[in-house]
């Protein structure tokens, strides 16, 4: 899957989720403990890590979808 495509498409019909998702990255990150995440230089982190906080991401995003799903 390519990202690019995705992200194109959704701009153009006007929907930027970059800033959205950006303030989710720093949220879970925060929660996990690694405080000013946006001003951290990500290449001094850990694999496990930036890993901890996309997997974390993906996980309250699935939880939002199937909430929204749910009717909730």
């Amino acid at each position: 899957m390519n990202n690019n495509n995705n992200n194109n498409s959704l701009q153009q019909m006007g929907i930027n989720v970059k800033p959205a998702l950006n303030n989710l990255k720093t949220e879970v990150a925060n929660e996990l403990g690694l405080s000013n995440y946006e001003q951290t230089d990500k290449g001094n982190l850990t694999a496990r890590q930036n890993g901890y906080v996309g997997g974390y991401m993906t996980k309250k995003l699935v939880e939002m979808a199937e909430q929204q799903l749910a009717g909730k």
